[in-house]
């Protein structure tokens, strides 16, 4: 919720939803008590929140073809349309929420609310609690962290394999450091013995210096074919690498499963038919809302549904209400009882219930689907994408075989130069000139082996920087992998806090509304998580399952273990009510749900009532309660009430 809103006052305009024609209510933060008979629109009310906060549980006024709700909490409006067309009544406006689920279960605590009524019904109360978290979105959470986890493993060795090879490439650098070292003082001495021959040789300037060229044009070809070599190494390199490239794209093509187009047809259409399948149900759903709402609204006007008769001074009158339990009917106009109409309200709330679930099981089977789609679709633009890789393969490879025949006649042809050469220079060696030529051929050969030296230790330095830039990424991979570890192990444990936690404040605010309740000879009610074999379907599975257990004490202070069935109906609404609450704090309701309501409590007496609505209201920004005029004398005076609706 956001906080710029805490501390508002709120006001509530209402037309023609439920059975209200038009009201306008304020509340102001803390408690508010609609106070009146039944009959008298204060479940309508509720229901207007209800839907003006994004809930599909309210209807339209059955005589109505256009109402609204508008709630305006300090500055900002939200407002719910209701209009009737064909029979069907659709929804419109901007509520206060996008997604009610949380506030239905946990906020709007109306007699028919699923977290009140699940402890009366002895159902799955895990179930209830989690329904509101998205386990696969974790579980799926899980996974990518755990592949990102990986990767930085990954990355972490490859690093660890680097840091091994830097001992070996450091001691290479050392000797080629040395290797040159000795290689430039034997060039240097070998000049050294060219320039005293020289001097005591007496030769023409035109015979040296075309020596001397020739002796240039040999190192130059040298030079030459080991460029040569050494591109036809790289060239050979990277054919070999491509084609390994190749086969393992074709490997993965083959592995890729054939995804016809007739089956990505046959998906969309099996997509489409549950969309519409689940449209179909959720009008099925609306329609028996508007029906239920009806319904609960008329009872609700009738004043059928009493659990405090007014005292009178005509003991005949009283006992007559007492045993009179009968309605007409505002359907077939005859008289029922009133247990007929609940009964099939039970029923009809059953029905939405079961199309609910279908609803949610259809919605799930279209996810599943949908991802099908999509791993089908990536599969085919992986496939797409080898093939145009291979496609480049292909054309990448007969560049680099028609590079490398070149590179391999280009060396042809300089060898042959280089033999031609070293035959002309043989043709020019005289006695006077044997062991100057020898000497430049000596140095020429020193000099070409230097300059290859040179070059490998220009490429060993190359490495060893590069594994160095490398490496000073380790730390922040290392960081990064404590921070995925972290995550992981927080959603690996998620689950298991919000059930943990659901455990502890159920139990917390049982014990504490038990303490203030004091009813007579029940001791305790707690929840146990615990873990259960059960059978789903032909297999048997480990389930975590919420246990409720019940404590009494005798008269005479011994303790056993009692059953939910035993309890009374006051005793079964308290708890229920406490359940929803644990929710509510559990699922940090208030911090997007203004407003917690409390309707159907006559089960309860006064004192506990007020007792109850005190505890419960220093969780929400507002609480509204619907409580008859004996029950609401109870609370405090300066406590807002509406009596007129």
């Amino acid at each position: 919720m956001d906080t710029e809103l805490l501390g508002q006052q709120a006001s509530l305009e209402v037309r023609n939803v439920g059975g209200i024609d038009e009201t306008a209510v304020a509340f102001d933060p803390g408690i508010t008590i609609l106070t009146g008979r039944n009959a008298t629109n204060r479940t309508s009310l509720l229901r207007s929140i209800m839907a003006v906060m994004g809930s599909d549980d309210a209807s339209l006024k059955a005589d109505a073809d256009e109402g609204r709700v508008d709630l305006t909490v300090g500055d900002e409006c939200y407002v719910r349309t209701f209009t009737r067309s064909n029979g069907t009544v659709t929804t419109g406006g901007e509520p206060f929420l996008d997604d009610p689920e949380l506030a239905d279960l946990f906020a709007f605590l109306l007699e028919s609310n699923e977290a009140r009524r699940s402890v009366a019904m002895s159902e799955d109360l895990r179930e209830l609690i989690m329904r509101p978290v998205d386990t696969d979105a974790i579980h799926a959470e899980i996974r990518e962290l755990e592949r990102e986890k990986s990767r930085i493993d990954d990355e972490l060795d490859d690093l660890e394999d680097l840091k091994g090879d830097l001992p070996e490439l450091e001691r290479k650098r050392s000797r080629l450091e040395d290797d040159i070292e000795a290689k430039r003082e034997e060039l240097a001495a070998k000049e050294e013995d060219i320039e005293a021959l020289d001097a005591d040789v007496d030769e023409t300037r035109e015979e040296k210096r075309e020596l001397e060229s020739r002796l240039d044009d040999l190192r130059e070809k040298r030079s030459a074919l080991e460029r040569v070599r050494s591109d036809i190494d790289l060239q050979q390199d990277s054919i070999e690498s491509l084609t390994a490239e190749r086969r393992e794209l074709e490997a993965e093509r083959e592995e890729l499963p054939d995804a016809p187009m007739g089956e990505h047809a046959e998906l969309d259409d099996e997509i489409e038919r549950l969309r519409g399948r689940i449209d179909s149900l959720e009008r099925e759903v609306s329609d028996l809302q508007d029906v239920i709402g009806f319904n609960e609204d008329q009872l609700d006007e009738t004043g059928a549904i009493t659990s405090h008769l007014d005292a009178g001074d005509d003991e005949g009158a009283v006992t007559d209400a007492l045993v009179d339990d009968s309605v007409v009917c505002w359907t077939c106009g005859s008289t029922v009882e009133t247990e007929r109409i609940t009964s099939t309200l039970d029923q009809l709330r059953s029905v939405r219930q079961e199309k609910l679930e279908t609803t949610r099981s259809l919605e799930s089977e279209l996810d599943e689907l949908k991802e099908q789609r999509r791993t089908y679709r990536k599969q085919q633009q992986r496939r797409e994408s080898i093939d145009r890789k291979l496609d480049d393969v292909a054309t990448e490879l007969d560049d680099r075989e028609e590079q490398l025949e070149s590179l391999r006649e280009e060396r042809e042809d300089l060898n042959d130069d280089i033999e031609a050469l070293e035959a002309e220079i043989e043709t020019l060696e005289s006695d006077d000139f044997g062991d100057v030529l020898d000497l430049h051929k000596e140095a020429n050969q020193l000099e070409f082996e230097l300059g290859r030296l040179e070059s490998d230790l220009d490429d060993v330095t190359d490495r060893i920087g590069s594994i160095e830039e490398r490496l000073t990424e380790e730390e922040q991979l290392r960081s990064q992998r404590e921070e995925v570890d972290a995550e992981l192990r927080n959603l690996r444990t998620r689950i298991d806090r919000i059930e943990e936690n659901a455990v502890e404040q159920f139990n917390e605010h049982m014990a504490a509304v038990l303490d203030i309740l004091g009813y007579d000879n029940l001791e305790r009610i707690w929840i146990e998580r615990v873990e259960r074999t059960v059978r789903e379907g032909r297999r048997n599975v480990d389930k975590t399952l919420f246990e409720l257990h019940i404590v009494r004490s005798t008269e005479s202070g011994a303790t056993f273990e009692d059953t939910i069935d035993h309890l009374s109906e006051s005793e079964r609404e308290v708890t229920g009510l406490v359940f929803a609450l644990a929710g509510y704090l559990v699922h940090e309701v208030y911090e997007t749900v203004p407003f917690m309501l409390l309707d159907s409590l006559e089960a309860i007496d006064s004192e506990r009532i007020a007792a109850l609505i005190e505890y419960v209201a220093d969780y929400a920004e507002f609480l509204v309660a619907a409580l008859l005029p004996e029950d609401a004398q109870a609370l405090d005076d300066d406590y807002t009430r509406v009596t007129e609706i």
